[in-house]
């Protein structure tokens, strides 16, 4: 999910900034670039922390600016497939709950949420079963699966994740542990 990863990228150096070309400045204008841009390759740009390298410097026809190529490291999010991750209920609409997982949110489907009829209480931003009484709302912590992935690099907002919590060991973390004390009623009856 989170990783430190080496990359390289150009950043531009403004002309104002030319006599300044340090690992800090380079550092800076990087994360002014890069942080919380989406790429297919290493996910979600958390944070650049450290500049290793930076090459020499290249002028473009009719730009102000002097480009560098940076080796740098930085802290990526990248969600992968069927990873099981803990998150927080951010938003409840309709058709399900949007679950903050590290920089991104994921939509947890009504029908991915529990085998019961889950009814919208949007007065309560909560989505209800009538038959256990059980409810899923905002500010609820809850452990779910990475189903679906779409990275949309150019619009990073359009990104899309899916997740699921009906496999077992799955579910809102009060419900998991209801779970945990029935069964461990049951084996003490036995």
């Amino acid at each position: 999910m989170y990783k430190r990863v080496r990359l390289k990228d150009t950043v531009e150096v403004p002309p104002r900034h030319l006599a300044d070309v340090t690992p800090e400045r380079v550092k800076r204008l990087l994360q002014d670039k890069l942080e919380g841009r989406m790429d297919e390759e290493v996910g979600s740009v958390v944070s650049v922390i450290n500049v290793h390298d930076i090459g020499d410097g290249a002028v473009l026809p009719n730009r102000p600016g002097v480009y560098y190529e940076a080796e740098f490291d930085a802290i990526t999010f990248d969600p992968q497939m069927q990873e099981v991750v803990d998150g927080t209920v951010v938003e409840v609409v309709e058709f399900g709950a949007f679950v903050g997982i590290g920089p991104v949110d994921g939509l947890l489907h009504v029908s991915q949420i529990s085998d019961e009829y889950l009814a919208y209480d949007g007065e309560n931003q909560q989505l209800a079963s009538t038959q256990t009484n059980r409810t899923l709302g905002v500010g609820d912590e809850i452990r779910v699966r990475i189903v679906t992935k779409s990275v949309d690099e150019r619009n990073p907002r359009d990104s899309k994740i899916g997740l699921t919590a009906k496999q077992p060991g799955l579910g809102k973390h009060g419900w998991l542990e209801e779970e945990r004390q029935e069964r461990e009623a049951q084996m003490e009856g036995n």
